[in-house]
């Protein structure tokens, strides 16, 4: 089963399974980070797990893995 993803939804308030794809960054210095690691508009992204105790979580974006902190992955607007 893959979830879909609505209208301004951000990567840290979906659930593990869900598939999508990075429409913008809501902030401009954290999405320059992701940038620069590989994390593009237009790219695919499946959520993979949530870090224990809250702290971040882990993607997958086209063909590698990623260890992404809250902040980060709160700053990725899925379409």
């Amino acid at each position: 089963m893959v979830a879909t993803v609505g209208q301004d939804n951000k990567l840290y308030q979906a659930k593990p399974g869900l598939k999508g794809e990075v429409s913008h960054f809501s902030n401009e210095q954290i999405g320059s980070k992701l940038m620069a690691m590989g994390v593009l508009p237009g790219s695919k992204i499946e959520y993979i797990r949530k870090a224990p105790f809250g702290g971040g979580c882990y993607v997958k974006v086209d063909n590698f893995l990623l260890g992404l902190r809250k902040a980060e992955a709160a700053s990725i607007v899925l379409k």
